[in-house]
């Protein structure tokens, strides 16, 4: 039996462990829709719900998948989706948000006709705009719950003023923000900010976009267009420092007898019955490797063991490059 987690005080109830579906159309090399939907299949066979997509991804292709692969089980699936970061299809660098209303709007009937669905489960807001007053923002978000098209409201990459903000406007039901061993921001503020409103924590890159799997030796390891080889933590000098973080990691996880990747999810798990990780992988061999990770009881030693190597502020490098990082709220 797959255990259940529920999003903060909201009553949504989802698989304690969830599924990314970004990397089956973005970012990362490989693209492979047949394993992809065998594996968002085999994710249904193992007692996953909930489902983590974006209009972003793909750009579209991503929704398009999830919603076609998906919609024959739909009343098995919690349904994510997110809004508010803009593409340009003749400059793949490019990146810009809006969270005005009537782009809230148009957001959201694009995702249900791409996800081939009648309501959205939980409808995220990507990035904030910072040209927008949040409430604003987030009363366009209301009035899709009102007209039935959107069932709870979340938030990602916020800092907890603007969680609370928008919580007045209408209730929150989970936050995503990256949170992993190298990534433990959220430990500033939002956590705290997300316990008090009653809001879940769902923390995406568990793994740190795959690093912290032992899987990624050299930079060559990452093909050509693999976004990761954009990113400050996979360059240079940081790439070496990291990996000794990794070496760590491996040597606790061959004392507990499972793999890095699964003590690295095992660890945000037990952070609190309010986070729901959503690791993302195309692959059933790798989804399978992550749900062993829900088997793997981690002791106050461990836990102990684990922060003296896995300390806030280990990691070398920005999580991203400086055009998204300045999209992320501190």
């Amino acid at each position: 039996m797959m255990q259940t987690r529920k999003l903060g005080r909201s009553g949504l109830e989802v698989s304690a462990l969830g599924l990314g579906c970004m990397g089956m159309s973005d970012f990362y090399s490989g693209r492979d829709d047949a394993e992809s939907e065998a594996t968002l299949l085999h994710a249904l066979d193992r007692g996953i719900t909930f489902f983590d997509t974006a209009d972003v991804y793909g750009p579209h292709h991503n929704e398009e998948l999830v919603g076609r692969v998906l919609r024959p089980h739909r009343s098995r699936v919690v349904l994510a989706t997110k809004f508010g970061i803009l593409r340009d299809p003749k400059n793949p660098a490019y990146r810009g948000v809006s969270g005005k209303p009537e782009y809230v709007r148009q957001a959201c009937e694009a995702s249900l006709q791409r996800l081939g669905v009648d309501v959205i489960d939980l409808y995220y807001m990507h990035r904030a705009d910072p040209q927008v007053p949040i409430e604003e923002t987030v009363g366009a978000m209301a009035e899709l719950v009102r007209q039935g098209k959107v069932r709870f409201l979340g938030l990602s990459e916020v800092n907890a003023e603007t969680l609370r903000r928008a919580h007045r406007v209408h209730p929150i039901t989970a936050l995503q923000s990256e949170y992993s061993l190298w990534t433990r921001d959220p430990e500033d503020s939002v956590l705290a900010a997300c316990r008090e409103l009653g809001v879940g924590f769902v923390p995406y890159s568990p793994l740190g976009r795959g690093f912290l799997t032992g899987q990624i030796r050299r930079f060559e390891d990452l093909e050509p267009d693999d976004y990761r080889r954009l990113s400050p933590r996979f360059q240079g000098e940081n790439f070496n420092r990291n990996l000794q973080l990794v070496a760590h990691i491996e040597q606790l996880a061959a004392k507990k007898k499972c793999t890095p990747a699964q003590l690295a999810l095992a660890w945000v798990l037990a952070r609190g019955e309010d986070f729901v990780p959503i690791p993302g992988t195309k692959r059933r061999k790798y989804l399978d490797e992550n749900l062993g990770a829900l088997e793997v009881r981690l002791t106050s030693e461990d836990l102990a063991a684990i922060d003296a190597i896995a300390p806030r502020g280990v990691a070398a490098g920005d999580r991203y490059p400086a055009g998204s990082q300045q999209l992320v709220q501190r």
